[in-house]
């Protein structure tokens, strides 16, 4: 008999998870960057602030759990006006779960499509910052599709989000922590 068979275990319909935390490490020999966690929010955007061990160029490897009950068709990922992208023959910009990535001119957001994270699934994402401080910030969006949208109308506006960015909402701001190696 598994746990979910003994009444009163099961705790799925009444229990979220709550005030998920994101944590870091710092590999300072290889200049990477690895940071886990999940998001439980859909109605806010979500902006971490990182306390790096130095400025400069960093490899990010991001790994974020979809807690909510909606499915990403697209994440983006915008820096503050110290950090930007990093856009060069050796870097790496990818994702696991989509496809194809977009990155502004101004090197200032980043966005993933082509795929789809659903609820309960980790999505990986790894990119290079250059920040200028030891303390950047970067935000990121979700989009999902509108409830009742037709596959083309999801189309046009997943089209929109990319060119034009995902309209900011109000932000859960998370602090996380690093734990520095190397």
């Amino acid at each position: 008999m598994s746990s979910l068979e003994v009444p009163g275990l099961d705790v799925s319909g009444r229990v979220r998870a709550r005030d998920i935390q994101m944590a870091a490490v710092a590999d300072v020999r290889r200049r990477v960057l690895m940071i886990s966690g999940a998001v439980d929010v859909t109605g806010h955007d979500v902006s971490m602030s990182i306390n790096l061990p130095e400025p400069g160029r960093w490899q990010v490897i991001k790994s974020e759990t979809n807690l909510t009950d909606q499915t990403w068709l697209a994440m983006q990922v915008s820096t503050d006006d110290d950090t930007h992208f990093v856009d060069s023959q050796e870097t790496l910009i990818l994702s696991r779960q989509f496809t194809r990535t977009f990155l502004t001119p101004d090197l200032s957001r980043l966005t993933f499509f082509d795929g789809e994270v659903r609820p309960g699934e980790a999505v990986l994402m790894a990119f290079d910052i250059e920040a200028s401080s030891r303390k950047p910030a970067y935000a990121h969006a979700r989009y999902v599709a509108g409830d009742g949208e037709t596959p083309e109308q999801t189309a046009a506006n997943l089209e929109r989000v990319v060119a034009d960015g995902i309209a900011q909402r109000p932000m859960v701001e998370l602090i996380v922590p690093v734990t520095v190696i190397g």
